[in-house]
């Protein structure tokens, strides 16, 4: 992203004279900003929040997105009063291993009482159902429109927007940030224009990170490679994470014919993944048959092959003010145990429940960072802890690997507590 001036953040008086365009302004129409622009329009009736979206893309192009996202059940469980996806594939079982070493550990669903432990769903059909969820309301979309870099001002925030070639000032009480990208994109930035919130996300995050002690930056010098692969000998419903000595390959049912296609995430070295990435397709199969092993057959096919690289990028402070970061612009995570999205939705949750109860004030920010902490802090903890301890070639640490799979199948309780904070957080 560019470089914000510093202007971006700096407290500036109020213009009394001119009114607010919106309460709650939203830059970033991904999953995250979408989920929370339905939330609050149907839980702000009382107050009558005037809500805004900004976004320089069309819902229409995510349609025929073919990325797989993994939605935990209490991501369902929070997304149904806004829309649940007919196409989405249960995941009963999830079998956790490591590829030349023993240990493994296996979570199913009925040990917990539950339908599913999660989801996969295509991100065009996640997409297009909460972009007509959000059509149902008196949202206003600011559709393929750029925004500049935000001015904090003592009584809220001034967004710069450009829409067709005309430009304007939007004045918004709380202005959120969820436009945030992946590693990759966060990394080498981009200009005014290309997304809505590029400049908007990197103000917003130099906003929210204001005063805080740091912001948790990794390059776990991976890249995952990504895309639909069909197998010979499926076992539907069956999520997979096989950790390698390049990093975890995992794969999420998808359904198809006779429950034989899975989302496919290879995470290996860079160097690795380029040369794999130009591989025939055959080729491809073979060295992905040697990573994984035989547990599913072979591999037969790969469509919509992929790639991009891994990092951490988390703020420690969310809130500055008047603006707020939710979703991928507060934490980017490994996709290891697949927690990015649903952590990002739980944030979003909990920003409209503030809001909705105490209204568009800094206040109801504060209660709303309060309450994500702990969240945050074991989800992003745990991921970074997965990603870097299962990538170490190193035999006597495989050994201690196994030894901690086996152990969570000897000690149910901390399998379930592990369980639990995957499908569902902590909640406050």
């Amino acid at each position: 992203m560019n470089e914000a001036s510093p202007a971006a953040v700096i407290l500036k008086p109020a213009s009394h004279q001119q009114a607010f365009d919106f309460d709650v302004t939203i830059v970033g129409a991904g999953p995250v900003g979408l989920a929370l622009a339905g939330w609050l329009a149907r839980r702000s009736v009382t107050r009558k929040l005037k809500i805004a979206l900004v976004d320089a893309r069309e819902p229409e192009d995510s349609i025929a997105d073919p990325r797989a996202i993994a939605v935990s059940h209490g991501s369902r469980m929070i997304l149904e009063p806004l829309h649940w996806a007919a196409d989405a594939t249960a995941i009963e079982r999830i079998h956790v291993s490591q590829r030349g070493h023993f240990g493994r550990t296996l979570i199913d669903h009925r040990e917990h009482g539950l339908p599913a432990l999660g989801y996969v769903l295509r991100y065009g059909s996640i997409v297009h159902g909460l972009a007509n969820a959000v059509r149902a309301t008196p949202v206003h979309w600011f559709r393929s429109t750029s925004a500049g870099a935000p001015t904090q001002e003592l009584d809220g925030v001034t967004l710069p927007i450009e829409t067709a070639g005309v430009a304007r000032q939007l004045r918004t009480r709380i202005l959120v940030n969820a436009e945030g990208g992946v590693f990759g994109d966060q990394k080498r930035g981009g200009g005014i224009g290309k997304d809505a919130g590029k400049d908007a996300a990197e103000g917003a995050v130099k906003a929210s990170a204001e005063g805080a002690s740091g912001t948790g930056s990794r390059d776990y010098g991976q890249t995952a490679l990504v895309g639909t692969v069909t197998v010979s000998a499926p076992q539907p419903h069956v999520a997979w994470e096989r950790f390698t000595s390049q990093g975890p390959i995992a794969l999420l049912p998808m359904g198809g014919v006779r429950g034989a296609d899975y989302a496919l995430v290879w995470c290996c070295a860079p160097d690795e993944a380029a040369r794999r990435a130009q591989l025939p397709d055959d080729a491809f199969l073979r060295e992905l048959d040697a990573a994984f092993g035989d547990r599913m057959g072979r591999f037969t096919r790969i469509v919509g092959r992929a790639s991009f690289p891994l990092g951490l990028n988390a703020v420690d402070t969310l809130v500055n003010g008047h603006v707020v970061a939710i979703g991928n612009a507060a934490q980017t995570l490994h996709p290891v145990a697949g927690q990015g999205l649903n952590l990002g939705l739980r944030d979003a949750h909990a920003l409209a429940d503030a809001l909705s109860a105490e209204g568009p004030t800094p206040l109801a920010l504060a209660t709303f960072a309060q309450r994500r902490a702990l969240d945050r802090h074991l989800t992003i903890g745990s991921t970074d802890t997965l990603a870097r301890l299962f990538t170490v070639d190193f035999p006597p640490l495989a050994v201690l690997r196994g030894l901690a799979l086996t152990a969570l199948e000897f000690v149910p309780p901390v399998k379930t507590a592990l369980a639990r904070q995957m499908m569902f957080g902590q909640r406050r």
